[in-house]
């Protein structure tokens, strides 16, 4: 289930950075504040408007870690497996999420949208282990056992 592109809010970016290919990075940024990921129907879109090939847009798109061509949900949960983290078990955190979530290490995100799960090398939060975020939010000192706690909460709240 993948938002469908309203040309006219990718006009709108544009217009913000003046329509200049060398705020490729801005722009994208935007465009996937606004889907959740980079959807590869704009690509052509931005090409033309920017008159910079598909294949440049797409080359910055993939080299830069934080961009995403896969849609992601709602709350995007980031567990840390960085040495500290992992040595206070934060393997078992994400397997508890993943069998709650029906995901897998090929399946990241819920069918609904709203959950998406990743493993990351270091939150830089170590003294905090183990560690996982949600949207970017913080939680420190998490079991199994909590993180389903916060996985209740987060299904409440919608």
């Amino acid at each position: 289930m993948k938002a469908a592109i309203d040309f006219g809010e990718l006009d709108a970016i544009l217009t913000k950075y003046g329509h200049k290919a060398n705020n490729i990075i801005p722009i994208l940024q935007d465009t996937q504040a606004k889907y959740r990921y980079l959807p590869r129907e704009a690509f052509p879109y931005l090409s033309e408007k920017l008159g910079i090939s598909t294949a440049r847009i797409y080359s910055v798109a993939t080299f830069y870690e934080n961009f995403s061509l896969e849609p992601k949900g709602k709350y995007v949960i980031k567990i840390c497996d960085g040495t500290a983290c992992h040595v206070r078990k934060s393997i078992p955190i994400l397997e508890r999420l993943r069998k709650e979530l029906g995901l897998s290490e090929s399946k990241a995100t819920t069918d609904d949208l709203l959950f998406t799960v990743e493993t990351v090398s270091c939150l830089g939060a170590c003294g905090l282990a183990p560690v996982l975020t949600v949207n970017d939010k913080v939680y420190p000192a998490m079991t199994p056992e909590k993180a389903s706690e916060l996985l209740a909460k987060l299904k409440e709240a919608n």
